[in-house]
């Protein structure tokens, strides 16, 4: 069959609905969408906690995992050089991807490639293995999203099983019997959401796309939930980083179509939901998302809603910038806006699309919480793209958690040729500091990365700040392939796919410049105690920054 353009397939879509409804015919063998949340017993006690730490599932999983990546980490520091000696504790490790659209996904990929070492043969495979944390922000997300719903194979399977084919047709035009299918499914989907009570926002029809996209399973990854990566083997065996995806929230109340500078961040993990931040502190269980509640009780006993976590509206979620139409400003791509018209023209058949629709919108579990100021009176939360306050590096978790180093993939598309200038990580360190988390280092302006090169090259931040995480900063820039791509373009063939993974490759090897493996390794013992290779003196006076 050939592939038609994602605008025909809406077309189809619609035309084959009327009185905006879809046929029962069109149904197929699904009756009932796997997509719309369904009713279930919910568990005793409250749902919502206070942000005291992180949940229980969260801590046993990482018990868990810390003595495999501890060994992981101790077998690369053996492989670097021999002269590093054990510490009384090794250094937790967190990874973040951040946000830009495919130009993160498949930088990302080629940095986590060349740290794997599954996929890898560099002086720095193996690193992957030692990580304890990964979080993904936008793009990022979808890089993780496609990572974890798939059961974080390789990324050179994911290459070739998923996104070589997906990414050659375009984000919204998944080829072959998916293109034949999917828009007629995705309006199937947002009618049984609309019936179970939920109503669907333009971030729906979006988020199947995206599963249509970066998930392998049957109809999109329609099934795959969030929480549901608990049951995935991987995670059940603790063999991979415990993954985290953010956004932020926007209060429509303000009249304001994007959000503050500060807004409410929030994460999402397998286990919960919610933010650290003042105005919320607090988390609910991701698996009962949807529900309704008040003061962290179902308002009717005992019922409570899931599947609302689909990992497709998660992804969605993270990066949904389509509220910056109801900003009507040019910060959105045209692309995304033609594409935001289309997917308005879909939802339409639903119900009349309305501002909020703009946003990707959740039931807020925090109603009625006395310990959520902020939101305690909004029905609900609504959420848009993590990286929209100009902080587009999800940091902001590990901040509140035991993390000693991190490493951050830094995709962003600060200047005119798509290439980041470290304003992102000092926005960053700027919101900290107001929010008086010392854990995050100093970051100089924009001006010191550009004038000193540090947005061409890994940094290390924190090298001197005992109190601080590390953050090793890894730079999207060119090393064999433009890799400024926008981040608007959402199609890549199979030449140019390969090309942006093998520079990652080299963003995550530092050009398989020769030491690197050693400096890296100096950078995440650094703060450790332990003994350290005489090589470290010459890596802290090359990469940290002071």
């Amino acid at each position: 069959m050939p592939s038609l353009s994602w605008k025909t397939w809406a077309a189809i879509a619609l035309a084959t609905s009327h009185a905006g409804a879809v046929p029962a015919s069109s149904l197929d063998e699904r009756a009932t969408s796997p997509y719309a949340p369904v009713k279930a017993a919910c568990p005793g006690g409250s749902l919502v906690r206070p942000a005291t730490g992180i949940s229980a599932g969260e801590s046993s999983y990482v018990s868990a995992r810390k003595p495999i990546a501890d060994a992981a980490l101790a077998a690369f520091l053996a492989k670097t050089d021999n002269d590093f000696g054990v510490p009384d504790e090794y250094p937790t490790i967190a990874f973040t991807s951040s946000g830009g659209g495919l130009r993160a996904l498949l930088e990302t990929a080629g940095v986590h490639q060349t740290f794997d070492e599954r996929d890898s043969t560099s002086s720095v495979a193996g690193v992957y293995q030692a990580l304890t944390y990964e979080s993904g922000l936008s793009g990022g997300s979808w890089f993780l999203g496609s990572l974890s719903g798939n059961n974080w194979p390789t990324i050179s399977s994911l290459k070739s099983s998923i996104w070589e084919k997906s990414f050659h047709n375009g984000l919204f035009e998944p080829d072959g019997i998916l293109v034949a299918a999917a828009d007629l499914d995705i309006v199937t989907d947002l009618v049984a959401k609309d019936v179970a009570g939920f109503s669907p926002t333009i971030t729906d029809p979006y988020a199947r796309l995206l599963g249509y996209l970066l998930l392998e399973q049957r109809f999109g990854g329609v099934s795959d939930t969030l929480s549901g990566l608990t049951s995935q083997s991987q995670f059940a065996s603790n063999a991979v980083p415990f993954p985290i995806i953010t956004a932020l929230g926007n209060d429509l109340s303000t009249g304001q179509c994007e959000p503050p500078a500060y807004a409410i961040q929030y994460e999402f993990t397998p286990y919960e939901f919610g933010s650290w931040d003042s105005g919320v502190a607090a988390f609910t269980q991701t698996k009962y998302l949807g529900s309704s509640l008040s003061n962290g009780k179902p308002t009717k006993a005992g019922s409570c809603e899931t599947r609302y976590d689909n990992l497709g509206f998660v992804m969605g979620t993270s990066s949904n910038v389509f509220n910056e139409i109801c900003a009507n400003t040019t910060a959105i791509p045209t692309t995304f806006g033609t594409i935001g018209a289309d997917l308005t023209k879909i939802l339409d058949k639903v119900h009349s699309v309305t501002t909020k629709d703009e946003y990707a919108t959740y039931p807020n579990p925090f109603h009625n919480s006395p310990g959520s100021p902020a939101v305690s009176s909004m029905k609900d939360l609504t959420l848009v793209d993590g990286g929209e306050s100009n902080q587009n590096n999800p940091l902001w978790p590990f901040l509140h958690r035991a993390v000693d180093v991190i490493i951050v993939s830094d995709n962003s598309a600060d200047t005119s040729d798509n290439y980041p200038d470290g304003s992102e990580l000092h926005n960053m360190y700027i919101q900290a500091s107001a929010a008086e988390l010392t854990t995050m280092p100093f970051v100089p302006s924009d001006s010191v990365f550009v004038d000193q090169g540090l947005n061409k090259r890994p940094t290390f931040f924190g090298c001197n700040d005992s109190a601080a995480d590390t953050i090793i900063y890894l730079p999207n820039t060119n090393y064999t392939f433009d890799s400024g791509q926008s981040t608007a373009r959402l199609e890549y063939n199979k030449g140019d796919t390969d090309a942006m993974i093998a520079n990652g490759n080299l963003i995550g090897s530092y050009g398989d410049s020769g030491g690197w493996a050693t400096c890296l390794a100096c950078g995440i013992m650094g703060k450790s105690g332990a003994g350290l290779p005489g090589a470290c003196t010459a890596c802290f006076e090359r990469f940290c920054y002071n």
